[in-house]
């Protein structure tokens, strides 16, 4: 036998072997090796199932007016009225299991650390550990896409901190991606109406408070929030955190009604953007108006308040964003090397001649 031709048929021979043994490692049809949202992942019988109620062959049910036998819903089709079923709710006395919502139903203070220019998972895992509450995972103000927040969050789901994400914009893509990658705390920037605030909520939560999609996603797995005590779809609307930021004139004009929002937990006083779209800075009367007005909103509503974390001692201040990790670097090294921080050797010549 030619040789080439041996080793072409040894080659095949060793390919199909694999192929084989692949198939017979297949999960079974109807297991689930992951979320998904393919409806007959779920079907262990394709082709077998009943359907007493469905519409007769060939002809129109009527359905659009006729309710079915035992139906609850009476009448046309009509969204407006339509009465919510019970297929989802949580468990009758379901205990929360969100650290964060646990926290800030309490009254507590709450601290998020930012991950703002890394999208390294050892990096992300080393400040969600570090002893925040929360990681304010920045994606309004960074280039990194979804996939990097995903990888970074998988690393280490169930670190100290949870994970949270400002994402760029009350959006239907946006917040459903933080969602479904396994957010706990949302965080809406440069909310300027009302009608902002509740695209917001609603991208955040499912049904019947909210327009939440369920396609599945690392949050359904077992590896993020699959086996939480109820289940994650029927207790993710209890335990989420929504955050809504006032950073414009026209926000904290109607800062109250933002914050009256049903499912919003807290407002946040951005101390940036209200000096950058009021004109003034801090300790200005006008601006310092500003931080009272969202000050009284959440009062009012019965919500927590947040700000930066130079902002901890501040009256009826609970939530608080702290530095970024370059910054949370920075400090560690300044702590770790005392009196021995920048004492570089000096040569006289070279690129280091000159530095400082």
């Amino acid at each position: 036998m030619n040789r080439g031709f041996a080793a072409v048929l040894v080659l095949c021979t060793a390919l199909g072997l694999a192929i084989a043994e692949a198939r017979e490692s297949r999960p079974s049809q109807g297991a689930q090796s992951g979320p998904s949202a393919d409806p007959y992942a779920n079907n262990p019988n394709a082709g077998s199932m009943q359907f007493p109620l469905a519409a007769p062959a060939g002809k129109d049910s009527g359905a659009m007016t006729k309710p079915l036998p035992g139906g609850i819903n009476q009448g046309p089709i009509d969204e407006k009225n339509w009465k919510y079923g019970h297929a989802f709710d949580a468990p009758a006395n379901s205990k929360i299991w969100n650290p964060v919502k646990l926290k800030m139903m309490r009254g507590e203070k709450v601290t998020g650390g930012t991950v703002f220019a890394s999208s390294d998972p050892s990096t992300y895992c080393a400040m969600a550990n570090a002893g925040y509450d929360f990681i304010w995972t920045e994606m309004q103000h960074d280039s990194r896409d979804w996939e990097n927040v995903a990888k970074m969050w998988q690393a280490c789901p169930h670190a100290k901190a949870v994970p949270g994400v400002r994402i760029a914009y009350a959006d239907e893509r946006e917040i459903q991606h933080a969602m479904d990658a396994g957010a706990l705390v949302v965080v809406i920037p440069t909310v300027r109406t009302v009608e902002e605030g509740k695209a917001g909520r609603d991208w955040t939560y499912f049904p019947p408070l909210g327009k939440r999609s369920q396609g599945g996603g690392p949050a359904f797995s077992a590896d993020f929030w699959g086996g939480v005590p109820g289940g994650y779809r029927n207790t993710i609307n209890d335990n989420v955190v929504l955050i809504e930021m006032i950073e414009t004139v026209g926000g904290a004009a109607q800062a109250r009604e933002i914050a009256a929002i049903p499912g919003v937990d807290a407002v946040f006083a951005a101390s940036g953007d209200l000096g950058n779209f009021s004109g003034y800075k801090q300790g200005d009367p006008d601006y310092e108006r500003l931080i009272n007005v969202v000050h009284d909103a959440a009062l009012a509503a019965g919500k927590r308040l947040c700000g930066p974390f130079a902002w901890r001692d501040r009256p009826d201040f609970t939530c608080f964003q702290a530095g970024s990790e370059t910054a949370a670097i920075a400090r560690g090294v300044a702590a770790e090397l005392g009196p021995m921080k920048d004492t570089q050797g000096k040569p006289e010549v070279g690129p280091y001649a000159n530095k400082k």
